[in-house]
């Protein structure tokens, strides 16, 4: 959001034994042990953990949307998950190739 500082996003491609729902708890552990402070929607954070995909799992309950809300219309989501994987297909059968060039050039910087 335009009224908060730079950040560093990231994306990660992870095996877990973890259902979509105890996967989430376990990642807003982790952001609350990290300090983040969920005082307002889109609010400032310390640590912003989330599950984009989940294989081909579709979920859509009240705490958790996967695929993830609206990450194909975001440059910070597609560019790096197509880094780490070119090849992916999303559940609803949109290959990740496909939707990346709509970004190119994009503003992101790699740096690591």
């Amino acid at each position: 959001p335009q009224d908060q500082p730079d950040y560093v996003n990231g994306v990660a491609c992870i095996q877990t034994g973890l259902s979509p729902l105890d996967l989430l708890d376990h990642l807003q552990r982790i952001e609350h042990e990290q300090g983040r402070e969920r005082l307002r929607r889109w609010g400032e954070r310390t640590l912003d953990l989330d599950i984009l995909l989940y294989a081909n799992t579709v979920v859509n309950s009240e705490r958790l949307t996967i695929p993830h809300y609206d990450m194909c219309q975001r440059e910070f989501v597609i560019v790096p998950l197509y880094e780490i994987a070119p090849h992916l297909v999303l559940p609803d059968g949109q290959k990740l190739s496909e939707l990346v060039p709509r970004f190119i050039p994009h503003q992101m910087h790699i740096i690591c």
